[in-house]
């Protein structure tokens, strides 16, 4: 055990955070994400969901400074009438760990959300979230 590292977040993942650099992507799939499809790294963290994985990892990583959005949301496909209240919740973590808050978060259309998985993301970190449109890509900053 470690001193102000959240029990939560395994080696393999500390490992990852630490080796990644500034710009550099990971991605929070929930429970539905098909993160094995898109993922060149997955880290499974099945009996946590992404509220709780997102804290631990903004208490440790801060977001990227010199873009807009460093926190995207997977868009709800139009017609889809689900509700998304987990974006509140995220919106609250994230004001805890930057201060643009929820001026940090960006919605992406779900292809274009897959696409960005793929091609930019270091890690996709599988959670056991069953809250649908619960995917979160996060844009590493510097210290």
């Amino acid at each position: 055990m470690l001193k102000g590292i959240p029990a939560i977040l395994p080696p393999e993942l500390l490992m990852v955070l630490a080796e990644m650099g500034h710009g550099d992507e990971l991605t929070i799939g929930d429970g539905n994400f098909p993160g094995n499809t898109f993922g060149r790294r997955v880290i499974r963290m099945d009996g946590h969901g992404v509220p709780e994985i997102l804290d631990a990892i903004l208490t440790l990583m801060p977001l990227d400074t010199y873009v807009d959005k460093p926190v995207m949301l997977m868009q709800v496909v139009p017609g889809d009438p689900v509700k998304t209240p987990i974006w509140d919740t995220y919106k609250e973590i994230v004001a805890k760990h930057d201060p643009r808050g929820a001026d940090a978060v960006d919605n992406i259309e779900r292809f274009a959300f897959y696409d960005r998985v793929k091609g930019q993301s270091t890690v996709v970190i599988m959670s056991g979230e069953k809250a649908v449109y619960a995917n979160v890509i996060l844009k590493k900053g510097v210290i």
